[in-house]
């Protein structure tokens, strides 16, 4: 059995970390690499960087940061956002990422998934879902949470497993940033549903609502941002009093 992961996500925007509401008004918090290496020291067990710009000519920067990020970090590294083929895979593994997450790619060219897991195996292939509560369904979203599709996302996960992914990242639009916990239930009925591992995001605003992702929900790993970023608190914090509900984290290394 793995260890429950805590992962801290650096949503990456022309080379900077910005943090947003519901993927809106976003706001510089620093520089990718330096807070990387700092959340690993405090006992990350991944990290995740998404680029939220996305955008052709934005590619070379993150690719970039890939690349200075990987020369001195020592946990695994998802890279996300701006992934349009299974040729952009390539490149960002070359340039230090471990693994890569596919949305809005995904969605559109399901093979992605399938020609990916293939190409560089299914534990490099992350499907990221960003899913919404709507009309008695989970809605999912593409191109950063703005574009709705008629897909659920309990049927979606299982789809995206079928095809060739080795993990889900979940995120729930409707908690983003709100910091009032985790979306429970869509998390469960995804665990539920696939036999790989469901990363729980959006929401999380104190070490409960990750004991919560971990117990309630079944998530194999609780993604966090906000908090950390505006120092209400730390990973190490955050990993004390899980091991203290007995969550079986990895232990924090001690120089």
């Amino acid at each position: 059995m793995l260890r429950p992961r805590v992962i801290v996500c650096l949503d990456v925007k022309d080379g900077r970390v910005v943090k947003g509401t519901q993927f809106k008004n976003l706001r510089d918090v620093g520089d990718p690499v330096e807070l990387a290496r700092r959340y690993e020291a405090e006992g990350a067990d991944e990290i995740v960087y998404l680029d939220v710009s996305a955008s052709k000519e934005k590619r070379g920067t993150l690719l970039d940061v890939v690349r200075r990020t990987a020369e001195t970090l020592f946990i695994p590294l998802t890279v996300g956002g701006g992934v349009r083929s299974a040729d952009d895979i390539g490149p960002l593994l070359r340039a230090g990422a471990d693994k890569i997450s596919v949305n809005t790619a995904a969605v559109n060219e399901p093979e992605i998934l399938s020609i990916g897991s293939e190409r560089f195996g299914s534990q490099c292939i992350v499907a990221s879902i960003d899913a919404a509560s709507e009309d008695g369904m989970w809605r999912c979203y593409t191109h950063g949470g703005s574009q709705p599709t008629n897909l659920d996302g309990i049927e979606w996960a299982a789809e995206c497993e079928r095809l060739g992914a080795g993990e889900i990242l979940l995120t729930s639009i409707d908690q983003d940033g709100a910091r009032s916990g985790y979306q429970i239930d869509l998390t469960r009925e995804v665990a539920d549903n696939v036999p790989i591992p469901v990363i729980a995001s959006g929401g999380a605003g104190k070490a409960e609502h990750l004991r919560n992702a971990f117990d309630k929900g079944r998530a194999s790993a609780a993604l966090v941002a906000g908090i950390l970023h505006d120092g209400l608190t730390t990973v190490g914090s955050l990993k004390r009093s899980l091991t203290a509900w007995g969550i079986p984290v990895r232990p924090i290394q001690t120089s």
